[in-house]
């Protein structure tokens, strides 16, 4: 027996005017599933949650939800809550109120009223907030009585629009974990809407990078992290450094990339053709300094211009002998001693962690552009 996604959209697109939001998206989400959908702003984000809440209908394609076409269904027969950016309380409902509102609306008899709400309350830890009205609590509170609010409608899916957005940092960690366990508690399937990278590797199952109003790539975290299939993910995902160049020479072994200033690196890949322009890209934390060169590794020399801390590990930029400057990410071990500005040091990074890509078009810095 085939099993039908929960949410599927079939080449959807949506424009406003002379701009294509999105176009001709295919997406599914299964029963259960927590997908994040990621990318910079203007990628068509919000349009798409929007889209299958029903708040905005698709110029072309078709949203099913429940295998049921959906496409002029209004948003409160599609068995999904939509938890604004800016959460969209009810400022002169206090908390019980504005977590029942939903199940009011929905002529449910008053016991189960008051069971699902109590209950719900108690989940996100407000229970003795009860009384209290929007004004009077903090921005996770707010969060977590719109989350409620979400629940307590007995929706099966729950649309998160940036959930964390008007939050501190510090906040915004401790509730991540906290929205996972709940989604995941209770067996409801979320899609959720960020452009904060970190937070989408912590709580989704699998991730849709979006850019442009199109899927660039889709896949579990750890998949997008470690082969990401473009430079704009690569960028957009962790970061990376990136070196442009020429294939020189391609052997069994790999790759022989030959840089500006006559510098060559190799690479395993061995996919490209000899007089291919490409782009290498290599990830911050694959890059080690040391004042030695090790064996079977890429070995450049380079000078440190800046050394910053963050926190458990150091960040160094160091320019390359022709001029290119590139960044390593070391974690801190013991009572090691950080570098020094100004230090000549022996930049190492294998073939087997360079990612190597067509170079675009465009060009390499519009092709990482977030924005």
């Amino acid at each position: 027996m085939t099993v039908l996604p929960l949410v599927e959209l079939v080449n959807v697109t949506k424009r406003f005017g002379k701009i294509t939001a999105l176009n001709r998206i295919n997406l599914s989400v299964e029963d259960g599933e927590y997908l994040c959908i990621l990318g910079p702003t203007g990628a068509g984000k919000t349009t798409l949650l929007r889209l299958i809440a029903g708040l905005l209908e698709p110029d072309e394609g078709e949203i099913y939800i429940e295998g049921r076409k959906v496409n002029k269904v209004p948003p409160e027969e599609r068995n999904a809550a939509y938890m604004f950016q800016n959460y969209a309380l009810f400022p002169h409902m206090n908390v019980w109120r504005n977590v029942s509102f939903g199940p009011i609306i929905k002529e449910w008899n008053q016991k189960r009223i008051n069971d699902v709400t109590s209950e719900v309350l108690e989940m996100v830890r407000l229970g003795e907030r009860k009384n209290a009205y929007p004004h009077e609590l903090s921005g996770g509170m707010q969060q977590r009585v719109a989350l409620a609010r979400g629940i307590a409608s007995g929706a099966r899916i729950l649309l998160l629009d940036e959930p964390f957005g008007a939050l501190d940092a510090r906040l915004r960690v401790n509730l991540r974990t906290h929205l996972k366990s709940l989604v995941k508690d209770q067996r409801l399937t979320a899609i959720h809407v960020t452009h904060d990278q970190e937070e989408a590797l912590m709580v989704s199952d699998r991730i849709a990078i979006l850019r442009e109003g199109r899927i660039e790539q889709i896949g579990s975290p750890q998949e997008i992290y470690t082969n990401p299939k473009s430079i704009f993910t690569i960028s957009f995902v962790g970061g990376a450094n990136f070196f442009e160049g020429v294939v020189s020479r391609v052997n069994e072994f790999g790759s022989e990339i030959e840089l500006r200033g006559g510098l060559r690196i190799h690479v395993s890949d061995r996919s490209r053709n000899v007089g291919e322009r490409v782009v290498v890209a290599v990830r911050r934390e694959h890059i080690s300094l040391g004042k030695s060169r090790r064996r079977g590794f890429n070995n450049l020399l380079g000078e440190i211009e800046d050394v910053m801390f963050v926190g458990g590990s150091m960040e160094y930029m160091i320019k390359l002998e022709n001029d290119m400057t590139l960044f390593s990410r070391i974690l801190l071990k013991g009572s090691s001693t950080p570098l020094r500005r100004g230090e000549i040091v022996i930049i190492s990074f294998h073939p087997r962690e360079c990612r190597i890509f067509e170079y675009p078009r465009r060009g390499l810095l519009k092709e990482i552009e977030a924005i």
